[in-house]
Formats: structure tokens, sequence, C-alpha cells
């Protein structure tokens, strides 16, 4: 009966505590929606991919990416389609890639890049991730590493 008071979570008595919710504004689609558009967005990158077009792949997968609650489904499907484009993308072209997207797509490829190195899977190849991770910090800057820790839009 000694550690039975860390049992209790005093957070619930705290009218000053924040939700995560609270923290950002919430998507305004709902997870079915946010769902579908991750689905269709895959099948878009698919093609643009084979054309060959790995800038536009990328810019359509870094843009509108899924966050918040209750969107896990569609926050795995987008992981997964920017780790293929990451994987399929020569490594002398990734200075190329980087320098055509903007300053906030280099945010959200950064969330990526951190989130592929934190799952475990047969998809992720940590040398792949270091290399777009060393080559997008030269371009977009330390500052793109602190927002990416910051900010509270995870992927």
């Amino acid at each position: 009966m000694e550690g039975a008071f860390r049992k209790i979570d005093v957070d619930i008595y705290d009218e000053d505590v924040l939700q995560e919710h609270e923290l950002y504004e919430p998507d305004s689609r709902d997870p079915a929606a946010v769902l579908d558009d991750a689905r269709a967005k895959q099948t878009s990158v698919r093609s643009a991919l084979n054309k060959g077009d790995t800038v536009s792949a990328l810019s359509l997968a870094l843009s509108d990416y899924p966050f918040g609650l209750n969107v896990d489904d569609a926050k795995v499907i987008a992981l997964q389609v920017v780790l293929s484009i990451l994987n399929t993308t020569k490594s002398t072209d990734i200075p190329n890639v980087l320098k055509a997207l903007t300053p906030e797509q280099h945010d959200v490829l950064m969330k990526y890049i951190y989130k592929g190195m934190a799952s475990s899977g047969s998809d992720v190849n940590g040398n792949i991730l270091l290399d777009w991770h060393e080559k997008l910090t030269e371009i977009a800057g330390l500052g793109c590493i602190v927002r990416t820790m910051t900010d509270r839009k995870t992927v």
C-alpha cells in the first residue's frame, strides 16, 4: 500500500493543465476524410514516382499532412509514402530535390525523417534517413530541427 499514492493522476484536478487538443488548431476534416485523402495521395505519389518526378511526388506528400487525434491510420500511410520517396531517390539528386521545396515543406520533411528514425520496420533504412537529414540540415539550417522539435503538430 505504500506506493498506491503514485497511481493517482493529479493532473485531472488541475484546471491549468493543457490537453493535446488545446495546443494547436485541430484539423477541420473528420478522420475518415483524412484517411481517404491519405490513400488518394498515395496513389498520386506513386504515379508521379513512376514518371520520375521526385520533386512533385515529395511536394504532394508533404502538403496537407495528417495531424491530430484519431488519424493514426492516415499517419501510417503518409509515413510510408514519404519513406518510399526517400528510399527511391538517388543520393546525388537529394540536394536538387530539397532546393525545390519550400521552407515549410523542409520542416514537414524533417518531421517525417525523425518519425522514420523512430519507427522500426523493413521499409526504414537508417543510412538513407541520415543522408537526407544531413543534406536537409545543410540546406534548411539548424532552425529546421528546432522548429520540428517544438511543433505540436506531429506526423
